[in-house]
């Protein structure tokens, strides 16, 4: 047994070495950038080039996360339907406190509940929306030149579930988004990229992604929606 013990003991250790070795090896320091007129502007042409104000006039946003959970979102009300497994959750999102959650269809007082549910829509929009957000408030917005070309660093220093996070976007000629960078707080590699170029018009006029490519794997998005 103390055998077996030293010899599972050996393979955790050279599996945490080859983590850190992978880790240390994959990761980017995030870059410099400078803030002020000129990555305002960029940001301006990124929302020109996915038709902002369709996203502005679009009423309700429907799509899935992973085939996990379900979201009906009515942008007007500020109130999404958010479901998942046994659960759905009437969710306020300018008041939280006013949500109401239901279990197998019963209506029940479950903070926990209702906090996860903030929590997936948090993360699981802003794979949908985030490039529309980008001058709310507690965004900082930088100007980078990145591979010869002008990049757009996005840091969230408020809101939502994991606040100090950064992202940067790599824009196409005319603006739009094809990928990002990633520096979370969730993933331990600095600079993961995720594709944002799997795009399609809804009925609204809205551009919505319908999946990203990760080195981890797809996000699939669902039957994406946006409607009047």
């Amino acid at each position: 047994m103390k055998k077996l013990l030293k010899i599972i003991g050996l393979l955790l250790l050279i599996l945490a070495v080859a983590l850190g070795i992978y880790t240390y090896s994959k990761n980017e320091p995030i870059p410099e950038g400078e803030e002020g007129k000129k990555a305002d502007e960029l940001a301006q042409k990124m929302l020109k080039a996915l038709n902002y104000d369709a996203y502005k006039t679009t009423r309700f946003i429907e799509w899935s996360f992973r085939g996990k959970h379900f979201y009906k979102w009515d942008k007007e009300l500020d109130t999404v339907s958010v479901m998942w497994d046994d659960k759905r959750v009437s969710l306020h999102t300018k008041n939280p406190k006013s949500s109401i959650v239901f279990v197998k269809n019963e209506k029940t007082n479950a903070p926990d509940i209702l906090q996860k549910a903030i929590d997936y829509f948090n993360n699981d929009s802003f794979w949908l929306v985030a490039p529309y957000k980008i001058f709310e408030q507690g965004i900082k917005r930088n100007l980078v030149n990145y591979k010869n070309n002008k990049a757009l660093l996005i840091t969230y220093t408020t809101g939502g579930s994991t606040p100090g996070d950064s992202y940067l976007w790599i824009l196409d000629e005319k603006g739009k988004p094809v990928s990002f960078k990633m520096w979370v707080s969730i993933i331990p590699v600095g600079g993961m990229e995720a594709t944002w170029n799997d795009w399609i018009t809804c009925e609204s006029g809205v551009i919505l992604p319908s999946k990203h490519d990760l080195s981890i794997g797809s996000l699939d998005m669902g039957n994406v929606k946006g409607f009047n």
